[in-house]
């Protein structure tokens, strides 16, 4: 046997040393390719720390002003609650189906890696995905401070900063960031906007069954759907339920109890509940990311309050609607959107067309017979049959004639149905608090999800007679009164089209002699409006508009006082704003309030400051805040405006709206060949801007003035707005002198009232032309109220007047 010192006697002593050599070169060798490896793989390793301070992208979310929900700005739709407000079933259900060690282990779960590495085998086998055992804290290591790639490298840097994590954060903040990061599908980013998406619902509001169910998604969202996968995602969420039970997490009777639920999610992920605001959310965002830029509002977790009032914007959008779809009424059936000949699979054709989301109500139908007015249809989604309403059978027939296979839209009406149409005609209405600016609500046309494009702030159109109040505004400012008399006789001048003289004319095309400022503004007298400019200079006019914020751009022309500048409706109904609150220009605003994610305030839309509002009451007068706004106008003259334009509603242009009651006034406005119809109303507390128009600026058609299409919106809105908000009369100044002038009590500034008998204007001269106006204001007053007023002249007997006529004036523009 040999030994070793016999091995060594016949091995020449120098290979002894060679091996020494290439033994210790090979160990070195060895711990060099680690340290590169190490090195290679921490040079990028992000550090752990970073995550104390982590804040993920947060929504900003929306509130009107009573606090409802309008809508949220985001990159990843994400509600970041505490940990502290997270309710313990919610814990428990993410901890019993992802990580049931979390409190026991340091970051890695090696018993639970051990399983996974065991199932691998068979998942490479059959070719599934690889499972990673990962434990929660590497799961936010992944999530927050690496990429999603599969790999060894990555998994070994993250049990690596799992280990970090753990020795820097608690596992309650560990478990923070995971429940607010992880991704759930849905659009849904964190258990809070997951439990708002899916259920409807905040987290303190989830059932154990919705919170498991909420805990079966981070593995893959996609893969259990409520809707695409119903069965797949209900045996995920029992899973869920079934380990919550075995942690102990579930008594045997609430497990039952939650399994035995139905799986029931909403239909799609909503921003919010309320969907009545969509012009007015979108322009909110363009105004917050215009302030505090676009990577703050869509990350930054703001908590934004606006100054909306839900009901009157859902009245609003109502009105505008029905006030659309009216207009197109009056103007006939354009006839189906298509055509079907009942084949198998007409039905699945059919719902490819949807109608306007605003219209819920609304169902895409095919026409099945047609005898005469009786039409029966057949709806596409619901397969219900019925018969047209024989009105709106004689209405589409009566222009263009309905046949079997037309598809249409229809609503259910008690066993029948309505046939229905988008409108092509558009519009917008806002309404505004006159002493604050608050806009309470704002639609920028008929449907959001057909057209975004805001014509309430967008829209830039001539507002035609709607102008008019700002011509009078400047003369009463200057040596004028509301009883001021101006010639209403024919009037032209150089610089027309063409080397012509431009020569306005009332609508009437008649002319009614000496009048006085009340009965011009009543009953929008173009030509004594142009008279009245000319006396008192374009230029103040202009200058006087601009101030009061009608708009930058008008021009010194008298052409513009009839209403051929440009404005938008926002701006125009924010000037009318200073004829209630006693002359001062308000700039309205949506943003009320901006708060950070910590509740810290960063804007206030008030900033007024009140020096005595900290201290003890002392049991004298209590403090004042300053009024808002730029004193643009006096007081007296505002209010002369402000009775003036009651008198439109009561006695001229818009009495149709004579039916809403005392204290409530406003002013027609229609552009050349009825392009645009305008009203801007108010009462004591809201002021109202209602414009009507399509987008290419083609003719409404004849008849289609503010009075006719403006009008009865504004009267469906300011039903609503009434109730909340009572007509009440106009703040009368303290240093006015009041008169009264043939039966009405006029408002005076000190210095330019006269004795009663010098204030009585003459009676008006008998009209000159073809037609007579005060014929057409008799007749919509009768219409409104059912009787004329005391001061309407008889008509005369001959000629008769025009079937259908606007009781206001046109512009008169070439």
């Amino acid at each position: 046997m040999l030994r070793l010192q016999d091995i060594q006697a016949r091995i020449p002593e120098r290979w002894f040393v060679l091996a020494g050599v290439a033994l210790l070169g090979g160990i070195t060798l060895a711990g060099l390719v680690v340290t590169i490896y190490a090195a290679w793989l921490f040079h990028d390793l992000p550090d752990a720390s970073e995550l104390a301070d982590y804040r993920p992208a947060t929504a900003t979310r929306v509130y009107a002003g009573d606090g409802t929900l309008i809508g949220e700005f985001s990159d990843e739709r994400r509600i970041y609650v505490p940990y502290e407000q997270i309710p313990l079933p919610v814990i428990q259900a993410f901890l019993a189906a992802e990580d049931r060690n979390f409190f026991n282990h340091g970051g890695v779960d090696v018993s639970g890696l051990g399983r996974a590495m065991f199932k691998n085998v068979f998942n490479a086998a059959t070719g599934r995905r690889l499972e990673g055992g990962s434990t929660i804290t590497q799961q936010v290591a992944k999530n927050v401070l690496l990429t999603s790639e599969t790999s060894i490298n990555r998994k070994v840097k993250e049990a690596i900063l799992a280990n970090r994590l753990e020795a820097t954060l608690s596992k309650q903040q560990i478990l923070e960031l995971y429940l607010n990061e992880i991704f759930l599908g849905y659009r849904s980013y964190g258990v809070a906007a997951a439990a708002y998406n899916y259920f409807g619902k905040s987290l303190d509001q989830l059932t154990p069954d919705e919170a498991a169910y909420l805990a079966a998604l981070p593995k893959g969202p996609n893969n259990y759907h409520p809707k695409r996968h119903p069965q797949r995602a209900l045996e995920r969420r029992n899973w869920v339920l079934r380990e919550m039970r075995e942690s102990n997490f579930l008594s045997a009777d609430q497990y039952a109890a939650a399994r035995a639920r139905p799986l029931t999610t909403q239909d799609a992920p909503r921003r919010a509940q309320y969907a009545d605001a969509d012009f007015f959310v979108e322009e909110a965002r363009r105004r917050a990311i215009q302030q505090f830029g676009a990577e703050e509002v869509n990350r930054g977790g703001y908590y934004l309050r606006t100054t909306l009032d839900p009901e009157l914007q859902s009245a609003a959008r109502n009105a505008l609607m029905r006030g659309l779809e009216d207009y197109d009424r009056r103007h006939g059936w354009r006839g189906p959107w298509g055509t079907t000949d009942f084949a198998d699979g007409w039905q699945e054709e059919a719902l490819k067309r949807t109608a306007p989301p605003e219209r819920r109500a609304w169902e895409a139908a095919a026409v099945e017979s047609v005898s005469g007015n009786t039409v029966r249809v057949r709806t596409a989604r619901s397969d219900r049959t019925g018969a047209l309403l024989t009105e709106d059978a004689a209405w589409a027939n009566a222009n263009r004639q309905l046949r079997r296979g037309d598809l249409v839209f229809v609503e259910p009406r008690n066993g029948q149905f309505a046939l229905k149409q988008v409108p092509r005609v558009n519009g917008a209405l806002v309404a505004i608090e006159p002493y604050s600016g608050r806009v309470l609500a704002m639609v920028g046309g008929y449907s959001y999800a057909l057209s975004s494009f805001n014509r309430a702030t967008q829209a830039r159109r001539q507002p035609g007679s709607a102008f008019k109040p700002f011509v009078y505004a400047a003369a009463l400012e200057g040596d004028y009164t509301p009883a001021s008399i101006v010639l209403d006789a024919p009037i032209s001048f150089a610089g027309g089209p063409n080397g012509t003289r431009w020569s306005p004319e009332n609508y009437s095309r008649q002319y009614y002699g000496p009048q006085t400022l009340r009965r011009g503004l009543e009953l929008s007298r173009n030509v004594m409006t142009v008279r009245l400019a000319q006396a008192v200079g374009m230029r103040n006019i202009v200058d006087l508009s601009k101030k009061m914020g009608v708009s930058e751009n008008l021009q010194p022309n008298l052409s513009v006082s009839l209403g051929a500048g440009e404005t938008t409706p926002y701006d125009l109904t924010a000037a009318y704003a200073a004829f209630i609150n006693g002359g001062r220009r308000i700039d309205p605003y949506l943003i009320e309030l901006v708060q950070d994610r910590d509740g810290e305030t960063i804007f206030r839309a008030d900033d007024r400051r009140c020096r005595e509002c900290g201290r003890p009451f002392t049991g004298q007068e209590s403090p004042r805040l300053e009024p808002r706004g730029e004193q643009v106008i006096d007081p007296i003259t505002a209010y002369q405006i402000s009775s003036m334009l009651e008198g439109v509603v009561q006695r001229g242009t818009a009495v149709r709206a004579r039916g809403l009651g005392r204290w409530v006034a406003g002013k027609t406005g229609t552009t050349n060949e009825y392009r645009s119809a305008w009203f801007v109303g108010f009462s004591s507390d809201i002021v109202v801007g209602v414009f009507v128009g399509f987008d290419d600026n083609r003719s409404l058609g004849s008849g289609e003035a503010g009075a006719a299409t403006a009008v009865p919106i504004f009267i469906d809105f300011m039903e609503v707005a009434l109730r909340e908000r009572p007509a009440r009369p106009f703040v009368r100044p303290r240093n006015a002198v009041f008169r009264t002038v043939n039966g009405i009590e006029e408002a005076f500034r000190p210095g330019t009232e006269r004795r009663r008998e010098e204030e009585r204007a003459p009676e008006p001269a008998a009209p000159t032309g073809p037609q007579n106006y005060y014929d057409v204001i008799r007749r919509e007053q009768e219409a409104a109220a059912g009787e004329a007023p005391s001061d309407a002249p008889a008509p005369p007997a001959a000629p008769p007047p025009p079937k259908k006529e606007p009781a206001e004036d046109l512009s008169g523009l070439y």
